[in-house]
């Protein structure tokens, strides 16, 4: 979860010193709800619900616990994220746009209807490295 909202790889080589592993570096920025969005991956480019990412926030957070006893369960990260989505669709039916789709969607030819798919491909246009799971930064349902 971390790596889908921060756009970076859990250990690169290549970070600054201290920055090693994105976890110990991420967990101030996770914690904060003010310094949050400097953790948030930059080809969201602003554009998603603050309330929402501080929530998703928090389950990473709380998957990262030293404690395996005090991470939550599979089941519960996905009922989280499920509440989480349906924040969305409740704000969205709250608008009264309740057909899918936001209107940045509709005036950037995207149809709604559920999943939106960012299409931000990484540099040099390779794929994200974990198919396109989570190359949006959202999570969708279990089946």
């Amino acid at each position: 979860m971390l790596e889908m909202l921060s756009g970076q790889r859990a250990l690169d080589p290549n970070r600054p010193n201290g920055q090693l592993s994105l976890a110990d570096w991420a967990k101030p920025y996770l914690a904060d709800r003010r310094k949050l969005a400097r953790l948030m991956d930059p080809r969201f480019e602003g554009q998603y619900n603050s309330k929402q990412a501080f929530q998703a926030a928090q389950l990473t957070l709380n998957c990262l616990a030293g404690e395996p006893r005090s991470r939550p369960s599979m089941k519960e990260v996905v009922e989280t994220l499920e509440q989480i989505e349906s924040m969305k669709s409740r704000a969205r039916e709250a608008r009264g746009g309740g057909g899918g789709g936001s209107s940045r969607d509709r005036h950037h030819g995207r149809s709604g209807g559920g999943a939106h798919q960012r299409s931000s491909p990484r540099a040099g246009g390779e794929p994200r490295g974990r198919g396109s799971r989570a190359a949006n930064g959202h999570a969708g349902k279990a089946r």
